[in-house]
């Protein structure tokens, strides 16, 4: 793509079903999605970042966020999310695309710099830390080609795909060059995404702790944990990836 940039897209709406307006729950007296946007912009290579939204009322303050921290602000299908991405994408000459989801406030701006790395070494359609997964859940990163999400965007016909912006390159690796990027020991276990509200507060707990920090990486929250292993009794009794599987579980098909 001419004039392309290196684009992070963060993922966000206040309808979830699980846990409702948890992007705007304040962790450290700022709502989580201002702790996103604030580590994305840490990544040394970014050249943007936009904040994708839906156009429903609810979620014209996300929108207003996005422009109180000087990034892009989108919004379009509630639904077909892969859509949201791919119009979005095209308006914003972005290329590469990296994925994050507003339910991540420990998302490690470190560890995706490494994976963008990765990416552009190895000349991928489609990178991500999730294929298997080996890094908590949480510091999840997708990183892929505008020129792949263009096909995701025009061949994909289940539900679950559109839903969801991946699934139907993730499916296709005879169709994508795919690459996972892995972590040196499976961390996979560890759950710092915020879908329910005990996800919040462990989320809260290990920024209290970390303070006056706002930044800091995996490793300082694993060595905050080995410290004080009761903290991974907060929130346990989830599952990785519980939005997909229900996708997948009442899939159809698109005509």
């Amino acid at each position: 793509m001419k004039d392309s940039k290196i684009t992070v897209m963060i993922q966000a709406r206040t309808s979830s079903t699980r846990l409702p307006r948890k992007v705007l729950e304040f962790i450290d007296h700022k709502p989580m999605i201002w702790h996103v946007i604030n580590r994305v912009k840490q990544i040394p290579s970014v050249e943007q970042i936009a904040l994708i939204t839906t156009t429903d009322n609810d979620d014209k303050i996300l929108l207003d966020i996005a422009n109180e921290n000087k990034i892009i602000g989108f919004s379009g299908q509630k639904f077909d999310v892969l859509d949201r991405h791919y119009q979005c994408a095209k308006q914003i000459n972005a290329d590469p695309i990296i994925r994050i989801t507003s339910d991540c406030p420990l998302i490690d701006p470190f560890l995706v710099e490494k994976i963008l790395k990765f990416y552009l070494k190895n000349n991928y359609d489609y990178v991500s830390n999730i294929f298997p997964p080996s890094f908590p859940d949480g510091l999840d990163t997708e990183i892929f080609s505008f020129d792949a999400l263009e096909r995701a965007a025009k061949s994909a016909n289940l539900a679950s795909e559109r839903e969801h912006v991946s699934p139907y390159i993730t499916k296709n690796p005879s169709i994508f060059k795919i690459g996972n990027y892995e972590n040196n020991q499976n961390l996979s276990d560890y759950r710092w995404t915020v879908d329910k509200p005990q996800d919040l507060e462990f989320v809260k707990t290990i920024y209290s702790r970390m303070k006056p920090k706002t930044i800091f990486s995996m490793d300082e929250v694993l060595n905050l944990i080995s410290q004080e292993p009761t903290l991974m009794e907060i929130h346990k009794g989830s599952f990785r990836n519980e939005g997909y599987a229900k996708s997948v579980k009442n899939d159809y098909e698109i005509s």
